[in-house]
Formats: C-alpha cells, sequence, structure tokens
C-alpha cells in the first residue's frame, strides 16, 4: 500500500479524490474548456476507483457520491439549484477526504530490531477454574529473515472476517457504528504467520489489555519488542475483551459493563482484574510447557514479566503480587485498585501527565504502591500524552490531545517502546545501563528505591 506523504490516502484514492475536486468544479469553467476537463477528471475518477476495489473505503465512497451528484448539476436547468448541488458534492469530497485522513488505515513503523517477527495464535483452557476459563493468546517472537513478498499477518485478527468481527465489536464498545474502525479491519502488520523462530531462548512479556481491549490493540509495541529478541503473549480476557473469535469460529462478545455506582463499579473492577491475573498465571503455565509449534524450545520463561495497559496494568500488577515467577512488571496507564499490594518485582509505571485531581490521586495511589514495595520501582510521567498514547490507538484514530495525545504517532510509539525496551533489558536480560537517565528522556521520573 502506497500512501501520499501526510495524507493517509494511497495512490488510486488521491486521483479519485483530486479527480473529483475538479469534476465538481468544472461545470463553472468558462465554456470553451469545460466538457475537456470534465472528461479528463471524470477519466482520472474511474481509473483510481477501479484500483481501490474490490471495496473502496467508506471515505472514498462518499467521495464517489459526490462524483455522481456533480453528474447530475450538469443537467440541471436553473443556475441556482445547479449551484446549491455543486456546493453539496464539494462538501462530500471535502467531508470524505477528511474523515478518510482522521481515521487513516494503520501502517505500522519499521522494525528497528534485528530479527524479522513471527506471530502465531493459540487457544488454551484451564480446566482446573470456573467452568473450565478459556483465553486466546497471540504470540509475536523474534524470527529468522522472511521473503520481502511473504504474506504479512491481518492486523486484528487471524483472519480479515474476524478482523472485522473485532472492529465493529470495538467500534460498538466506544459507542460507534462498526464502519468507522474500517481502516484497522484493513490493515496487515509486519509479522509473517508460523515464520520459523530465530535461534536461541528468548525472554517472555505477557501482555493485557484495557477494558474491553484485544489482544492485538499494542500490536507495533510488541512486533518491534520481538525484533529485538522477546517473545510478546498478548491475551483475549473472554467476556472482557470487546469480541474474542474461538478456534471453532463462535464470537464471544464482552459482557462488562459500568453499574452507574461508583462502590459496585470498584468491587467490579477488583473482580476483573483478579480474573485477568489469573489469567496471565494461566498463560505463563502453558507457556512453560510449550512442546509444540514454532516456539517449541525457544522460550525462557524464567525470564518473564507481566505488563498491560489500562485495567491490563492493574492485572499485571496483582499477578506479580501473586506470583513469583514474573520477575517485572510494567503498567501502562493503569490505575490501581484499593486492594493491590505493594510491588515486589522491579516495576515501571508509565502514566499521562497530570491534568486534575483526579490524576493526581491515581499518580498518589501509584507512588503508594511502588513506595512500600520490596524492589525498585520506576513512575514516568509523559508529557502530551494521553491514557490511549500507549496503544496503537494513534496510528488509526484522529489526532484529538485529549484521546491520543499530542505526541502524534511516531513519537507516542518510539516514547513507548524505548521505556519499556530499556526497562526490559535491564530486568530481563540484565544489561548494564544507565536506566533511570534513560528513562528521564521521556517524561518527569521518579524512582522508589526498595
Amino acid at each position: 500500500m502506497i500512501l501520499i506523504a501526510g495524507s493517509h490516502l494511497t495512490v488510486a484514492e488521491t486521483a479519485v479524490v483530486l479527480g473529483s475536486a475538479v469534476l465538481v468544479a468544472a461545470r463553472w469553467l468558462p465554456s470553451a474548456g469545460r466538457r475537456v476537463t470534465a472528461l479528463v477528471a471524470a477519466l482520472v475518477v474511474v481509473a483510481g476507483a477501479v484500483f481501490t476495489l474490490p471495496v473502496p473505503r467508506w471515505q472514498i465512497l462518499l467521495v464517489l457520491v459526490a462524483d455522481l451528484l456533480a453528474g447530475a448539476v450538469w443537467l440541471l436547468k436553473r443556475r441556482w439549484i445547479a449551484l446549491l448541488g455543486a456546493l453539496l458534492a464539494g462538501a462530500l469530497v471535502l467531508g470524505g477526504t477528511v474523515v478518510a485522513w482522521a481515521l487513516p488505515v494503520p501502517v505500522f513503523p519499521r522494525l528497528s530490531g534485528p530479527s524479522a517477527v513471527g506471530t502465531t495464535v493459540v487457544q488454551w483452557t484451564d480446566p482446573a477454574r470456573d467452568q473450565g476459563r478459556t483465553v486466546v493468546v497471540q504470540l509475536w517472537y523474534p524470527a529468522q529473515p522472511v521473503a520481502g513478498d511473504a504474506p504479512r499477518a491481518q492486523y486484528l485478527g487471524r483472519t480479515r472476517r474476524e478482523a472485522d468481527i473485532v472492529a465493529d465489536a470495538e467500534a460498538a464498545y466506544l459507542g460507534a457504528p462498526g464502519f468507522v474502525l474500517d481502516g484497522p479491519a484493513r490493515a496487515h502488520t509486519h509479522a509473517v504467520f508460523e515464520a520459523t523462530a530465530a535461534a536461541g531462548r528468548f525472554p517472555v512479556v505477557l501482555f493485557s489489555p484495557g477494558l474491553g481491549g484485544v489482544r492485538t490493540q499494542n500490536t507495533a509495541w510488541a512486533e518491534e519488542l520481538a525484533s529485538r529478541g522477546y517473545v510478546v503473549a498478548g491475551v483475549d480476557h473472554l467476556y472482557d475483551s470487546a469480541a474474542v473469535v474461538l478456534a471453532d469460529g463462535r464470537t464471544v462478545k464482552t459482557r462488562i459493563a459500568s453499574s452507574g455506582n461508583r462502590a459496585e463499579d470498584d468491587r467490579r473492577r477488583i473482580s476483573w482484574t483478579s480474573v485477568r491475573a489469573a489469567d496471565l498465571s494461566f498463560v505463563l503455565t502453558r507457556l512453560t510447557r510449550l512442546d509444540s509449534g514454532p516456539l517449541a524450545g525457544r522460550l525462557d520463561t524464567s525470564r518473564a514479566a507481566a505488563t498491560g495497559h489500562s485495567l491490563g496494568g492493574a492485572a499485571a500488577m496483582r499477578a506479580a503480587e501473586l506470583d513469583p515467577r514474573f520477575t517485572s512488571v510494567i503498567n501502562l496507564d493503569g490505575g490501581l485498585n484499593a486492594d493491590q499490594g505493594p510491588s515486589k518485582q522491579p516495576t515501571l509505571v508509565l502514566t499521562h501527565e497530570v491534568r486534575d485531581r483526579a490524576d493526581a490521586d491515581f499518580v498518589a495511589r501509584v507512588t503508594e504502591v511502588l513506595d512500600g514495595g520490596s524492589a525498585t520501582g520506576y513512575r514516568l510521567s509523559v508529557p502530551g500524552s494521553a491514557h490511549l498514547s500507549f496503544t496503537d490507538a494513534p496510528l488509526f484514530l484522529p489526532p484529538v490531545p485529549s484521546v491520543v495525545g499530542s505526541l502524534g504517532p511516531a513519537s507516542s510509539l518510539h516514547m513507548t517502546v524505548e521505556t519499556t525496551a530499556a526497562f526490559l533489558d535491564a530486568t530481563l536480560n540484565g544489561r548494564a545501563a544507565d536506566l533511570p537517565a534513560t528513562l528521564a528522556k521521556y517524561g518527569t521520573l521518579s524512582v522508589h528505591a526498595d
């Protein structure tokens, strides 16, 4: 997919937009060149539209509707009616273009690590838990070099069908129509399914997404870490993730919802966090026993980090509190429950910048837990960040600072990768480095020594 820099449009889509703009305006040109200009513009639109097939993005469909309206304008005799039609057509061209820019097909940044990246999806059921608890886990791992034309993994799912289901469910969870997240469902990442793993044994990073989030919500981060020598295991929590497509094709939607009562919601949050923490421990157990597939014999689960975003960050800290097999913890902007105990492993907490009393209370709670811990903790407040800055969201959501921060997609991902990779290098790989100095480059750092 070749994009025009800064536009989030492909070459074919750009041809449709520019040709449509000319076609709308041609009706009002001097009569000498009017028809020739319109004909050339129409041919450009048709050529561009052909290359957007079989299914153009819905934003481009708005532009194509404008072309039909522009054609009708040529048949109108009354000038003022034709002018209204042309203005409406122009609005559709402009609106479709702006929305295509604001809701793009995400393009994942080039990987910086020495390895290619493979991915695979597994499904496990824990018979020891109530009614058998099932989780779906996607693994990203260092791979041997892959051919340049090797098919890349679909974003949001194993297939386009699964990606559409997940995108629709995520949009519905946000209260938006399903087609709004059409862009992510069309995207492909850098990973290759079932690629041959690179030689060696790799530390493991388990990841729990945010409330209603899905295993793929931090794919760009996961692939970058995998290229640097880590195996990342993103977990879909059944009945919590917006939608989970099981191996038999069934789709399980979220059952989690707010009650509107703060005390009841706090109780529910503690319950959800505990379930997720148990999921993470179960996944670590299964990874320890993994003896088939591309990663057989490649995992070093004695070096394992529990990580997560939002509610997943709280779950990661709870999992590490209860399960000493986790070597370190990363919490990406996750609020902590009242019953969260002091941290026992080295912990990194990334937070958006403090803006109000609720943010201050959140930071105070994190500080309390880190101060009481028996290992060194780091809290980094990142200027210009928002809650979704630590996910893939800046790659495909509108650049609204309150939603995705003001850092921009590339800088948001760079910040999240470089801070967490430095922490993992120090805690899982024992690489000597001035970790506080590295972290402090990206915001306001507080160190809580044991």
